[in-house]
């Protein structure tokens, strides 16, 4: 971009009113999201501490389809699988031979899975959202309204309008990035995907909150 139209945007920025900037990001992601169905990918995940110090790194692969259902599965360096039916959904840990139950929370600022598979409207009511381009990436900041959420901010990019990114940190600091490769969206996922069928032997805990 040349210096005088970089001077341009800026200029544009600076005038334009915050409320009109957070209105056009919410605006122009939810029209990204409203068109997704289902998404499949592999993925690279990295959690850092609040001093950016490595804590963990993983792999896998996931699958999603609107409204409400997806599953995650944690290849390496351990095995676990979270999966949503649509009304519950189930942390497996084969290791411990253990599963979590609970009902899935349709608050968006709850279940950062929910910003894809639930309703994309929801964002301009629980988040304020920003947006930010550089070249042919978009990247899209995301802070709850509400002060009850799991994540202090989360961000969103998207490369050729596909979901390439997400980026979340909590109240201590913590980092979690997740980057996505091979990339499928609104294509047919067989509904047995999102069905869990807990395994005989294995130690069920029902969380009721």
């Amino acid at each position: 971009m040349s210096v005088k139209k970089t001077l341009t945007a800026l200029a544009l920025t600076l005038v334009m009113p915050a409320a009109a900037l957070a209105s056009e990001g919410a605006d122009r992601l939810t029209r990204m999201l409203e068109p997704l169905e289902t998404y499949e990918a592999r993925f690279e995940q990295l959690i850092l501490d609040g001093s950016g110090e490595r804590l963990q790194q993983a792999n896998g692969q996931m699958w999603l389809s609107r409204p409400g259902k997806f599953r995650w599965e944690v290849n390496a360096p351990y095995q676990q699988e979270v999966i949503s039916d649509g009304s519950e959904v189930y942390l497996y840990d084969p290791d411990l031979e253990q599963v979590t139950v609970q009902a899935l929370d349709q608050r968006v600022t709850h279940t950062p899975a929910l910003l894809l598979s639930g309703s994309a409207r929801e964002l301009t009511e629980s988040y304020e959202v920003t947006r930010q381009q550089q070249g042919g990436n978009e990247t899209f900041r995301l802070v709850p309204k509400s002060p009850d959420t799991l994540f202090e901010e989360l961000q969103m990019t998207f490369r050729s309008e596909r979901l390439a990114a997400l980026q979340m940190i909590d109240s201590t600091g913590q980092e979690t990035v997740i980057e996505f490769s091979d990339v499928r969206t609104n294509h047919a996922i067989d509904e047995s995907r999102f069905a869990f069928q807990i395994p005989e032997g294995t130690d069920v805990i029902r969380d009721t909150q």
